[in-house]
């Protein structure tokens, strides 16, 4: 019960005055396997928090000089999670309630029983998240204590000095394109481009240029030369999420390019060769999708040359206290705010909860929490809250419509560098219906065009080009 993954036991401070106290406390921890550190003060366990990094401080409440409540704020001041349990022989509800409301792990009332301290240790040090050992340098991004993430990021960082090719597994939201950006970042690749593309969030007649690109006049509205995605990546990585979406007519073009590492662009005779890893990602069983019929095998073997398999939230639970401080901390350094933190009973629940959205779920969820509550501590009625109001995986047909709409959008004036008529003939619409659904998704078509913030190649629309979208505006009319 007192030893961690690594066989090295927990360590435990006890803070208190009365030395037979100190002395009964120490036998019952160090007879259950925990390291025993001791102070006789509050100003002395200070010291000893900052040589001997204890998990778990046990305290008492009444001391000379310091007292408990004052050691309990001088601690969270620097370290908000460490877990604190606070006895006491004289203390009564008020006290209590104050320790509670300052973020105690457990107050104890004198006499305490061996097993109520024990149990209560126990279940205090499973609430830390500073009982992880130092990790390697890989994966710096990844906030994890976990067995099942370190054993994970040590497989990862074998694969990142080669360019093999990986494939990603996992439940959506937990967090596979940041394993493939530590992947790359590890890689003699980090000096050159890292792409991500969702291969579901595309239209599927948009998707073939989006990857290759495409020619100059190669279909209607294709005004000027599109370099790819895969030629952008050129020298870096390339990170196909939901790969299982692909349509099977664009499967059949990219094994070409795994296997020829050449790519030839929508309307172009000629390939142009290209230096790129892939790394592949889904959320779907594509092993099921090959038997199906939806996912050509010979891509699938492709593809999955090494697999890696992200685990869900609820398969790393050991890693929420350590993401929700990383969570915390970020939130507070973005508002310039105080950091605030869960109670022990919030977190505990937190511990427990299902996190079917996984990692994305859970910072949505401290999001909200940080928003609405205006204390500095987070209580367990908000965090239920919170969590209860996390949307499904499912979203409402107009949520989807709108997505949906969107990306299109977004396709039709990148691949006719912002070239309205041309989009708007595209779209099947006229140029007022067009520019109606522009404002209604915010979108500019200025982005698009050369020196917009969203820059493409060949020249931006001329005159001749307002005439013609004159001329068009007045034929859809």
């Amino acid at each position: 019960m007192g030893t961690n993954d690594t066989s090295t036991p927990y360590r435990v401070l006890i803070v208190d005055d009365d030395s037979d106290m100190v002395a009964l406390l120490s036998t019952w921890l160090k007879g259950s396997g925990f390291s025993v550190i001791t102070a006789s003060s509050g100003d002395e366990a200070l010291t000893r928090l900052g040589m001997s990094r204890p998990h778990c401080v046990l305290t008492d409440l009444y001391m000379e000089g310091m007292d408990g409540m004052t050691l309990l704020s001088r601690i969270h001041a620097n370290n908000p999670l460490m877990p604190v349990i606070m006895l006491s022989g004289q203390a009564g509800i008020p006290e209590a309630m104050k320790a509670m409301h300052l973020g105690i792990a457990a107050f104890l009332t004198k006499p305490v029983e061996k097993e109520t301290l024990l149990s209560n240790v126990s279940r205090a040090l499973r609430l830390s998240s500073d009982i992880a050992e130092a990790r390697p340098k890989f994966g710096g991004g990844i906030i994890y204590r976990s067995t099942a993430m370190a054993e994970l990021l040590e497989k990862a960082e074998l694969l990142a000095d080669s360019d093999i090719t990986v494939f990603i597994s996992g439940q959506t939201g937990t967090g596979k394109e940041v394993l493939a950006k530590a992947i790359h970042e590890a890689s003699p690749r980090r000096d050159k481009p890292f792409i991500g593309v969702n291969c579901g969030a595309i239209p599927e007649q948009l998707l073939e240029s989006e990857l290759f690109g495409h020619e100059r006049g190669a279909f209607t509205g294709a005004m000027n030369r599109h370099e790819g995605l895969l030629q952008a990546a050129n020298g870096g990585t390339l990170f196909l999420d939901e790969i299982g979406d692909m349509p099977l007519g664009l499967q059949v073009k990219l094994l070409r390019v795994l296997q020829d590492f050449e790519v030839r662009p929508v309307g172009s005779t000629r390939s142009v060769p290209v230096n790129v890893r892939v790394i592949s990602a889904t959320h779907q069983d594509l092993a099921e999708a090959v038997k199906r019929g939806d996912f050509r095998e010979d891509l699938y073997y492709r593809l999955n040359v090494v697999p890696l398999h992200m685990p869900s939230l609820a398969e790393r639970r050991e890693d929420i206290p350590a993401l929700l401080d990383f969570f915390l901390d970020r939130i507070a350094q973005k508002r310039n705010a105080k950091k605030k933190r869960f109670a022990p009973d919030a977190l505990e629940y937190l511990l427990a909860a299902p996190w079917p959205g996984n990692v994305r779920q859970l910072m949505n969820v401290v999001e909200l929490c940080t928003t609405l509550i205006k204390t500095d501590i987070i209580p367990l009625s908000m965090a239920k809250s919170a969590l209860r109001e996390e949307p499904t995986g499912i979203h409402t047909l107009k949520v989807a419509k709108d997505a949906f709409e969107r990306n299109y959008l977004i396709g039709v004036l990148r691949i006719t560098n912002g070239h309205v008529a041309n989009a708007a003939r595209i779209a099947g619409r006229n140029r007022t219906e067009f520019y109606k659904l522009l404002a209604q998704h915010h979108l500019n078509a200025a982005d698009f065009r050369k020196g917009g913030t969203l820059d493409t190649d060949g020249p931006e629309p001329t005159d001749i080009d307002a005439a013609e979208n004159s001329a068009d505006e007045q034929r859809d009319v």
